[in-house]
């Protein structure tokens, strides 16, 4: 049967008028195809491993392969903007971490930041840090340390890894708390800086527990307090730094997001999913080999986590007087 013409372009505008149904609309469930994680560190960094690890175990409970995609430099910030820009869809997601909340104030020409362009969905784990020094230094626990810096201000040389990452803010939190004079000394990676705290030329060294405890159960540094608010299994003759000077805690942390504008039942489908990844054992034992502690929690607990770690670090950032452009 042949459609008289006139009926044919009414039917075909009413058909051009309908809205655009995505494509759940039609009945296609998520994910349908493969999800990629930008990741902000180089292949072989703990966020990289990690990265890998969480994202096998989702893939599998997701039914689509999660392709790792390496997007290091200026601090995060490169790989935050990737997927800032890219579709809110739930395929593009985003290794979070601490440095992400550090950067909404270290750098305040941003055209993108954590806090107004990715959704938070879920945390990964959480890991502290140690304050060591080098053997030689003449302070053997943390309160002679404190006295040592109290009575020879601007004498410790603290190092970092680099300008405005935690092992940095770190020292500054810490100078911030106990009033004494540090001297920041930073250093291209943390490869760089164990030599130079080895080697004498710094005196102290704020680093990650997953790469200081094999140095520190060698004897090639010593430990003189865990940021972490209670003692480590790994380390458990190290006090606290908070039993010396009250409330300094520090963890480091991972998550996922996604780009701001994804879909809450997408968001809810993921978050169930890395919690239920995180209450695997074989995760969660590798996470403890790498000095890490899961982060389960509903999305609502990690944007509060978010949330309150960008205030922290904003108050630290603008104490050292931080700028990055």
């Amino acid at each position: 049967m042949t459609i008289p013409r006139r009926k044919f372009l009414h039917l075909a505008a009413g058909t051009a008028a309908l809205p655009v149904l995505s494509q759940s609309a039609f009945g296609e469930a998520y994910p349908a195809r493969p999800l990629s994680l930008i990741v902000f560190v180089p292949p072989g960094g703990t966020p990289d491993i990690i990265a890998r690890l969480v994202g096998q175990a989702l893939s599998q409970r997701l039914g689509q392969p999660i392709v790792i995609d390496n997007r290091p430099g200026a601090g995060g910030n490169i790989a935050l903007q990737a997927v800032a820009r890219a579709p809110a869809d739930g395929y593009t997601l985003l290794m979070v971490a601490s440095p992400h909340a550090i950067n909404v104030t270290l750098y305040e020409k941003n055209t993108v930041s954590l806090t107004h362009d990715i959704a938070p969905v879920a945390g990964i784990n959480t890991d502290s840090f140690i304050l060591l020094v080098n053997p030689a230094f003449p302070a053997k626990t943390l309160a002679e340390f404190i006295a040592y810096g109290k009575a020879n201000p601007g004498k410790i040389n603290l190092a970092s890894s680099g300008t405005g990452n935690l092992t940095h803010l770190c020292g500054e939190l810490f100078r911030m708390t106990t009033g004494i004079e540090l001297v920041h000394v930073p250093y291209r990676g943390t490869p760089a800086a164990h030599a130079a705290l080895t080697a004498g030329e710094v005196q102290a060294f704020f680093d990650a527990v997953g790469t200081s405890v094999p140095l520190v159960q060698a004897g090639t540094l010593r430990a003189l307090g865990v940021t972490a608010p209670a003692r480590l299994r790994v380390l458990p003759d190290v006090p606290p730094v908070a039993d010396i000077v009250p409330g300094f805690t520090v963890t480091g942390w991972l998550g996922v997001g996604v780009p701001k504008g994804t879909a809450a039942d997408i968001v809810e489908r993921l978050n169930r999913e890395v919690n239920a990844v995180l209450r695997d054992g074989t995760v969660a034992t590798r996470l403890a080999e790498l000095g890490s502690e899961p982060l389960p929690g509903s999305v609502a607990d990690f944007s509060r986590l978010v949330a309150d770690e960008t205030e922290k670090w904003g108050k630290v950032v603008k104490f050292a007087g931080l700028k990055a452009e």
